[in-house]
């Protein structure tokens, strides 16, 4: 059986389930709009749920953030949408219409106790601000942009799918 996944936002107003097969924080990332939206160590952690199991409570406190991504001179409107309270600002989870039957809660949103990675995988290295240094672990792999590696490749291929 998934894990459940309870979390909410700092203030109390929102609140959220979901199950996951995938529960182990292991991305690190550290693109602009991750660190800028949600980031604490200069990173942000999602991790991956599925949508049609999301309870919610209090969703007249949430807004949705479509972060814009300079693509070199152009500007694109992501169509992943971004949750947050209004009411505290705390960052829940992303939704994408390109993978709708997945929901990607950002682990410090997650107040169940989460099991600890055996590494980590750092992502968007390009985009790290000059203030971070990445704690990179001895099995810990790194990326400039994004690995090849799905979240439920990375969890299959090391024994963590939890079923």
């Amino acid at each position: 059986m998934p894990m459940k996944l309870d979390g909410g936002c700092r203030c109390g107003a929102v609140r959220f389930s979901v199950m996951s097969h995938t529960p182990h924080p292991y991305q690190r990332c550290y693109c602009t709009i991750c660190r800028k939206t949600a980031g604490g160590g200069g990173y942000a952690i999602n991790i991956m749920g599925v949508a049609d199991t999301m309870e919610v409570e209090g969703e007249d406190a949430i807004a949705i953030y479509h972060a814009e991504i300079d693509r070199g001179g152009t500007c694109e409107v992501s169509e992943g949408e971004r949750h947050f309270c209004t009411k505290c600002g705390t960052a829940l989870w992303l939704s994408d219409p390109s993978w709708p039957d997945l929901v990607h809660p950002l682990a410090s949103a997650i107040d169940t106790d989460l099991p600890v990675p055996p590494e980590s995988v750092h992502l968007m290295l390009d985009f790290k601000a000059s203030w971070v240094t990445p704690q990179i672990g001895e099995n810990d792999q790194c990326f400039d942009l994004y690995p090849e590696e799905s979240i439920e490749d990375w969890h299959k291929s090391r024994g963590l799918w939890v079923e």
